[in-house]
């Protein structure tokens, strides 16, 4: 794009120009830096999927050095997801805070969203997508079935990390030094708790490792109990989970011989339609084993 045809396009209001924004300079509550950042996301809003600095630049009207370092902590702050193989950007899934526009936009939402319902069909579970949002768990998308199910958790609810199905199998997923970087913040803030709270996920790493899944009955609230599968929905992209929770009436047994098998299957099914064989290789889930073994 060329400057006269993003000069055009100020003139038109589609993209906001903070150097020519009235008094801008002039008024010492405007923060400029911030009102840079916010530029550079609205860029994103046109439907675009990938945009590179310089791509970015010309649309702002900014330096490419400065765009440079505002797309570099956009990435570190999680507002944009950098993609290695072409160098651009896509919006990252803390924009997910920001509204829904961007939520409706994911293909991960748009791909699981049927699974999920036929999974909350099958098994009478709240069946739902998560990612991690600092030390606790966002719920993105929920699923519910025809039957009686009485957690009442949303798109946009927020769960902890530490004591959740969800939140375990995202430590399980995670890669190790990233794992280890989140225990110790979760040691941190709760010290006193920290020895039963390690317990619950050393046990969630070795389920996972033998069953497909982590596991939270009644370690949350002692009236949910929950089971939980990473979810690699695309190289770059970041980790996310597929849990399906219950009343307390539904008993671990339940979980673990009937409702695990068709997670693991959901779980494969959503992955299917993001891996390559040589970006991603199928992980087992062994979804066939016996919770007793």
């Amino acid at each position: 794009m060329k400057r006269a045809e993003v000069h055009s396009k100020r003139q038109l209001g589609e993209y906001e120009d903070v150097e020519h924004r009235p008094h801008a300079k002039e008024d010492r509550h405007f923060v400029t830096a911030l009102a840079r950042g916010l530029q550079v996301l609205q860029c994103f809003s046109s439907g675009e999927e990938r945009l590179g600095n310089q791509d970015l630049a010309e649309r702002c009207g900014l330096p490419k050095s400065t765009v440079t370092r505002l797309t570099y902590t956009l990435t570190k702050l999680g507002f944009l997801h950098h993609v290695a193989e072409s160098g651009r950007y896509r919006l990252g899934m803390a924009t997910l805070r920001l509204g829904g526009t961007t939520l409706s936009r994911l293909d991960a939402k748009e791909v699981s969203r049927p699974l999920m319902q036929q999974l909350a069909n099958d098994t009478g579970c709240l069946v739902s997508l998560g990612m991690r949002d600092g030390m606790s768990m966002l719920y993105v998308e929920t699923c519910r079935s025809d039957s009686i199910v009485t957690i009442r958790l949303n798109i946009g609810s927020r769960i902890p990390l530490a004591t959740t199905a969800m939140g375990r199998a995202y430590l399980a997923g995670a890669k190790p030094a990233a794992r280890r970087g989140l225990e110790e913040r979760i040691r941190t803030l709760d010290a006193a708790n920290w020895p039963r709270i390690e317990r619950g996920i050393r046990q969630a790493l070795d389920d996972f490792e033998r069953h497909g899944c982590c596991c939270s009955f009644g370690d949350w609230r002692g009236e949910v109990n929950a089971i939980a599968s990473p979810l690699r929905v695309g190289k770059g992209m970041p980790l996310m989970v597929l849990s399906a929770a219950g009343p307390r009436s539904m008993a671990p047994e339940v979980f673990m011989q009937e409702i695990r098998p068709k997670l693991c299957e959901t779980v494969e099914a959503i992955e299917r339609h993001f891996r390559t064989a040589a970006e991603l290789p199928s992980t087992p889930r062994n979804p066939t084993r016996s919770f007793r073994e």
